[in-house]
């Protein structure tokens, strides 16, 4: 079988370094917000191009934090998209905001920047932009947008660590920028994990306080706030990943390359990539009319596929019929019943990615529907 994701190899991959960075922490004796934690956000500060970067416990939270820093107030409302994990949604209504979903690009399945300015009102108080599958959003426009109508922008940049948008990396570009390291990222831990960057000092000093309880001197709470710290761990984990991103990311670009060439002719509609951007491919996602007998076939060929996301936010039971979004998404509701992802990782071999082409194009030649 082939899988959509081989964790253990990406582990046995660096096991040496690895075990050492685990090591060290376990034998130091300091678990939580230590000198692993403080390095790691030095390291990825460095590596996005901001000045800060606070560690926090997972990549929903990294979101639900930096929505707090900007201090919105209970009735304004956060302008994202519903083809996005239910996480960024989550995140908003966390913070006690209200979620106002806009269509996506059908291109590049991010943000469409012109239903963003014909969404905007007055209680419009942010933007989130998710670079979705490695794909970064079309921050120029999203950028010009929102500074015209004076709304903080936060990168949901959980699937795009490293992506480039203009030679700046993702996370660079708005008020603030937001990462999971959900074990199956680009850049994962062994558990959860998130980080928030910015290159805004008051931000970056409210996010550290809400981390833990709002302490400035412990124990004693400035502001409320509440418990979500990356562990040192996890940290030791990512600073050992960290030094291997590009070349991990060059490795999925490789596969990428190899697919789009491969089905060419497969009749399915492939992943394109933005002028002047840098895509990581966190997924490689084809859309296909047949999708289920597509991901069937697959199956019984022993190939396991994923589908990046089935059912948009607004159509899900627990957010259906109370947000907008129904009867108006239309490239939204229609990417949903068409999208497929193909497995992609480093440490996928070019021979099973050959197979999974040869699979593809028996399908489309035995006269299926793509």
């Amino acid at each position: 079988m082939i899988s959509s994701i081989d964790l253990k190899g990406a582990y046995f991959a660096r096991k040496a370094e690895m075990d050492a960075a685990i090591a060290r922490v376990l034998e130091g004796g300091w678990y939580i917000l230590g000198n692993e934690v403080k390095s790691f956000e030095k390291e990825f500060a460095s590596y996005i191009g901001v000045a800060h970067a606070i560690g926090v416990g997972n990549g929903t939270e990294a979101l639900h934090l930096a929505l707090v820093a900007c201090g919105l107030e209970d009735s304004d409302e956060v302008i994202t998209v519903s083809h996005t994990a239910v996480a960024t949604v989550a995140a908003i209504e966390l913070a006690g905001k209200k979620p106002v979903l806009v269509d996506i690009e059908p291109d590049f399945f991010t943000l469409d920047p012109q239903k963003l300015k014909s969404t905007i009102t007055p209680r419009t108080k942010a933007v989130i932009p998710v670079h979705l599958y490695g794909q970064p959003s079309n921050m120029k426009e999203i950028l010009r947008i929102a500074r015209q109508h004076d709304l903080y922008v936060i990168e949901d940049c959980a699937q795009a660590h490293g992506a480039m948008f203009h030679g700046k990396r993702v996370g660079s570009l708005g008020d603030l920028g937001c990462f999971s390291f959900y074990p199956t990222k680009n850049l994962g831990a062994f558990g959860d994990g998130g980080m928030v960057v910015t290159n805004n000092a008051q931000l970056a000093d409210k996010v550290r306080l809400l981390r833990e309880y709002g302490w400035k001197s412990r124990y004693v709470s400035s502001i409320a706030g509440w418990n979500s710290r990356l562990d040192e761990i996890q940290a030791a984990i990512l600073r050992v990943k960290l030094r291997y991103l590009d070349a991990d990311n060059a490795a999925r670009s490789r596969l990428a390359k190899l697919y789009s060439e491969g089905l060419q002719k497969s009749g399915l509609a492939l992943p394109k990539i933005r002028d002047g951007t840098s895509h990581v491919w966190h997924q490689y996602v084809v859309r296909c009319s047949d999708r289920e007998r597509l991901q069937s076939f697959l199956s019984d060929n022993n190939i396991h596929t994923s589908i990046h996301y089935p059912l948009p936010v607004h159509l899900q039971p627990a957010y259906k019929g109370r947000m907008n979004g129904s009867g108006y998404l239309t490239e939204t509701e229609q990417v949903a019943r068409e999208v497929l992802s193909l497995p992609i990782y480093p440490e996928l071999s070019l021979k099973d990615v050959k197979q999974i082409i040869k699979a593809i194009n028996m399908f489309v030649s035995a006269g299926a529907v793509a």
